[in-house]
């Protein structure tokens, strides 16, 4: 895949953070803006240039969010306007150790940024969000437009980012339009796990473009709610040129399980429970958290919030009014000891498995006031996310060990997901009635089984785009007709990677993944540099490859081939070419390690002329 490679670094002498930090929530950053280093060219050759896009045409460019789930953003262009969707972020994958997060490659937006007129947010996730600190000053800090709590979170994540500028950021209502540049926008309601979700209509001369963002529908037994048909009949009125949805869970059949269903079990389980009870769940599930904190209310229960992420997104729906809990039913960790453990409910971060979280650390006996004991519930109010199968199911075993009563989605409907299942997908289709359709927001087959939808909804093939991140789709002949370019957008990965931010080289995230897979074998030699001859024999240092104190023939054989190598390369040299002697050492004990264990260490040899 082809890539920019432009990078951000960033103060080399600041303080390392602790890995807590690094693993987990917003954190501090570097003291000053960081600075720009050269770009690298792409491994598969230049970018091939992107036409300008004609009179009359409409283009759209996914940077991200259609190869993934996370890092979702979106580029409209229609004349001398940019309009922008979500701008978000993922998190590390298995083939990204050591990466912090994976941020949208914005190249086509930065060489375009005169022409952006904002920034719209459909709701306040990280995965539509949490791209903002990193990106803004790229684009030259456009105007944000987003509900009142998606701002507001965007406005608390923003104190993390003390160096950057002050954000332009306006709220918007549904029944009001802005301008953007020449362009107008409006916005409709949608229902996700987070309140002031929206999606985002963009007005043209052909029609209307929809973007839905994340969403699900209220519904009864299959039956969409009123609140949901009448948000969607403002469609029935409008010809709709191009819709863009959500397409996480399109793939699953049915309706999704209704979060009042949901609500009804936690209800019971937070009346009912006889012991102490331990709720983990997404800090982002904000109608759930809000509800759970009522119910604790409302039967005289008092409630620790723990998990640093749980305890702003708590104090952010408070300071806006939309908590109708008194201030006394929340107690402090050290409160705990003093109240029967009927009374007791702790709301915690961590149902992932993550190491640092609070829900970790209660199950492994390091949190300072919470300790497992028998009569515990514990309630996993979420789903696993692709990858932490392992951290969740050692997280559900260090509890069950300690004398928990664990409740988690497969035995009871405690979790319900904020992504429309397939046959919401199919009336959301039929409600808004595009002529073309780009799906977006996950891997590249739930795409395609969005557009399956899409074309069982009356779409030809024709008229459907499945999209890749970096993808240069247009809609041209007055909106009769969309293509896909061949050319590309640049969309390497742009990685968070400590301080620095930007498009970390290839080399680098594959010496890291042969570092923990094969290990290293470091070679110190001295060597006299008038004749090339070892002064005495050399060191070796193994780290994740073999255990030294059991490997010493090997190693043996190791110094004899090394010593062989290194005079044999040095002989008739004067002075004596260091380089291309390491080099020789490395390929020579490369093929030896390999013939002997089947195993490709990372080579290190550090030869010394003393």
């Amino acid at each position: 895949m082809p890539t920019e490679r432009h990078r951000y670094a960033a103060n080399r002498n600041a303080k390392p953070r602790s890995r807590a930090l690094r693993r987990g929530g917003p954190r501090p950053h570097q003291p000053h803006p960081p600075r720009t280093l050269p770009e690298f060219a792409s491994q598969n050759g230049e970018e091939k240039p992107i036409p300008p896009l004609e009179a009359g045409n409409i283009r759209i460019v996914p940077l991200g969010g259609v190869e993934e789930i996370g890092r979702n953003m979106t580029a409209i262009e229609m004349g001398d306007d940019i309009i922008v969707v979500d701008c978000g972020l993922q998190f590390r994958e298995e083939d990204t150790p050591g990466i912090d997060y994976i941020l949208p490659n914005t190249k086509y937006l930065e060489d375009r940024r005169e022409k952006i007129r904002g920034i719209f947010v459909t709701h306040g996730h990280l995965d539509h969000i949490g791209g903002i600190p990193y990106i803004i000053d790229r684009l030259g800090y456009p105007p944000i437009y987003t509900r009142q709590l998606t701002a507001v979170m965007i406005k608390k994540r923003q104190e993390e980012f003390p160096h950057l500028k002050p954000l332009d950021i306006h709220e918007v209502e549904k029944e009001k339009s802005i301008r953007a540049g020449k362009t107008k926008v409006r916005f409709f309601s949608v229902t996700h796990t987070i309140p002031d979700s929206m999606g985002i209509i963009v007005e043209t001369p052909y029609g209307l473009i929809v973007h839905t963002g994340d969403l699900r529908l209220e519904h009864e037994n299959g039956i969409p709610s009123e609140k949901e048909e009448g948000e969607f009949a403002i469609f029935k009125k409008e010809s709709v040129l191009l819709l863009m949805a959500d397409s996480t869970n399109c793939e699953k059949p049915g309706f999704s399980i209704p979060e009042r269903v949901v609500q009804k079990n936690l209800d019971e389980i937070i009346t009912e429970a006889k012991g102490r009870l331990i709720i983990g769940t997404f800090s982002s599930q904000l109608e759930r958290i809000m509800r759970m904190l009522e119910a604790a209310e409302n039967c005289g229960k008092k409630v620790l919030v723990e998990g640093r992420s749980m305890k702003v997104n708590v104090e952010i729906v408070k300071r806006l009014g939309m908590l109708k809990v008194r201030e006394k039913t929340f107690i402090g960790p050290e409160e705990l000891a003093g109240l029967p453990d009927n009374k007791v409910v702790i709301l915690a971060t961590g149902a992932q498995g993550d190491e640092f979280a609070a829900l970790m650390r209660i199950a492994m006996k390091t949190h300072k006031y919470v300790q497992i004991k028998k009569g515990d519930t514990i309630v996993l109010s979420s789903s696993i996310v692709p990858g932490n199968e392992r951290a969740v199911q050692k997280l559900k075993d260090n509890l069950s060990r300690q004398g928990a009563k664990i409740i988690h989605r497969d035995t009871m409907d405690v979790h319900a997901s904020g992504h429309a299942n397939r046959d919401e997908t199919f009336w959301i289709h039929q409600k808004i009635n595009p002529r073309f359709f780009i799906p977006m927001h996950g891997y590249h087959y739930m795409l395609r089984v969005h557009a399956d939808i899409a074309k069982a909804c009356g779409r030809a093939e024709e008229e459907v785009v499945v999209p890749d991140n970096g993808a240069v789709i247009e809609i041209r002949d007055e909106g009769q007709r969309i293509v896909r370019l061949k050319e590309n957008a640049p969309s390497g990965l742009r990685l968070v990677d400590g301080f620095s931010v930007g498009d970390i080289q290839e080399v680098v995230i594959r010496d890291r993944n042969v570092l923990a897979q094969e290990g290293m074998f470091v070679i110190i030699a001295t060597v006299n540099p008038r004749n090339g001859r070892l002064r005495k024999s050399p060191d070796i240092i193994s780290r994740g490859f073999v255990y030294l104190r059991e490997s010493q023939d090997l190693l043996q054989q190791a110094r004899l081939l090394i010593k062989k190598t290194i005079e044999d390369s040095a002989r008739g040299q004067q002075p004596v070419n260091f380089d291309f002697v390491k080099n020789n050492v490395t390929d020579t004990i490369s093929r030896f390690l390999f013939e002997k264990t089947n195993k490709r260490p990372i080579v290190i040899p550090v030869i010394l002329g003393v």
